[in-house]
């Protein structure tokens, strides 16, 4: 076997890339995902030691499978979040601690308790976890049967208690995770941007097609970074660790919501651009200023994390901003390359939004046309 190749234990050869590819895939899950096991670790072990050691319960169950339940792996573990998922399963062990109470154990009374609590799940959340959280913890609760009434709803107190208290004192959603979210929504526009330049150049319409399939694509990055950096924010609200990264996360609150209208901007210079290249005609000009606004929004992608970038960031959408006029740049230009250049300002306008700059001056420097 050659040193590029390597040799599953059933026969069937993986290029040692492709094996080192899934490696780094895999460690990099497991880092990602450490915050997240310690804040359940933590929880639960608190959870359990304090529902049995302090309060002299049994077998407190529930005060563990309550917090793992609540906290979970996704990175998106929000207070609010949490304090949903909690509710949902108090509310299935209160259901099922009622039938106990009324109707005894069996089977029809787990069908009777599993059926209530779906019903009044669904009545109180359209999120279907919700349900499905309380009714799990309802048919522990059945099945766990304790002399002492309603003492499993005190243990799933316990638990949910204890998830909000380490969402707090545990922060899960780092920096780091935000940031990336960025980077990822500025790569995926500066591709797009550039593919639109290229096609622009050349006259290209199939690569300006591409290039309006990629900025149609962009929300997914837009939405992606908006759950990390909300769950930032919300985290931050609570946590004295978190504290001296408000004022950052507000200001890329800021930065990502301009650049949510930018990406939608971005779709409409996209498609009169495929139009235009139909003709496969070259348009150096709007190439040129499409590419001048990708320099000035890697500029803003820098200020993300050193906040000193951002005048410079704000001074390259300014230069270009000023020139917009389409009669200007382009005299005896026909109808749809003057409209393509209309169409970069309010791209403009919501760059130099992004710098932290007002609207109203940012629609105030572009020419009267």
């Amino acid at each position: 076997m050659s040193t590029e190749e390597s040799s599953t234990t059933v026969g069937v050869v993986i290029p040692q890339s492709r094996l080192r590819t899934t490696l780094g895939r895999r460690v990099v899950r497991v880092r990602e995902s450490l915050p997240a096991i310690l804040q359940i670790v933590v929880a639960a072990t608190a959870a359990y030691s304090f529902a049995h050691f302090v309060l002299g319960h049994s077998v407190p169950l529930l005060a563990a499978t309550v917090t793992v339940s609540s906290l979970g792996l996704v990175r998106d573990a929000r207070p609010w979040r949490v304090a949903e998922t909690v509710i949902g399963m108090l509310v299935g062990i209160l259901i099922a601690e009622v039938v106990l109470v009324v109707a005894g154990s069996g089977w029809w009374q787990i069908a009777v308790a599993m059926s209530a609590t779906l019903v009044v799940a669904r009545f109180l959340s359209p999120q279907p976890g919700f349900a499905l959280a309380a009714v799990v913890q309802s048919l522990i609760a059945l099945v766990l049967i304790s002399g002492v009434p309603f003492l499993r709803l005190i243990d799933g107190a316990i638990g949910g208690v204890a998830a909000l208290i380490v969402t707090a004192l545990i922060p899960r959603t780092l920096r780091r995770t935000e940031l990336r979210d960025a980077d990822e929504l500025f790569d995926a526009m500066d591709t797009a941007m550039e593919t639109i330049v290229r096609a622009l150049r050349r006259g290209d319409r199939a690569r300006a097609e591409r290039g309006l399939e990629r900025a149609r694509s962009l929300q997914t990055y837009v939405d992606a970074w908006s759950g990390s950096l909300e769950s930032g924010r919300e985290v931050a609200r609570i946590s004295p660790f978190l504290r001296r990264q408000r004022a950052e996360l507000l200001r890329h609150a800021r930065v990502r919501e301009a650049l949510d209208l930018a990406t939608r901007n971005l779709r409409v210079v996209a498609r009169r651009a495929a139009y235009l290249c139909a003709d496969g005609e070259a348009r150096p000009v709007p190439a040129d200023l499409l590419a001048e606004l990708a320099r000035a929004a890697g500029l803003l992608r820098d200020s993300l994390d050193d906040v000193s970038l951002e005048p410079a960031a704000r001074a390259a959408v300014v230069a270009i901003t000023v020139r917009l006029d389409p009669v200007a740049l382009l005299p005896g230009g026909g109808v749809g390359e003057l409209n393509l250049l209309a169409a970069m300002r309010p791209l403009a306008v919501d760059l130099l939004v992004a710098t932290g700059m007002s609207s109203a001056e940012a629609r105030a420097l572009l020419p009267r046309i």
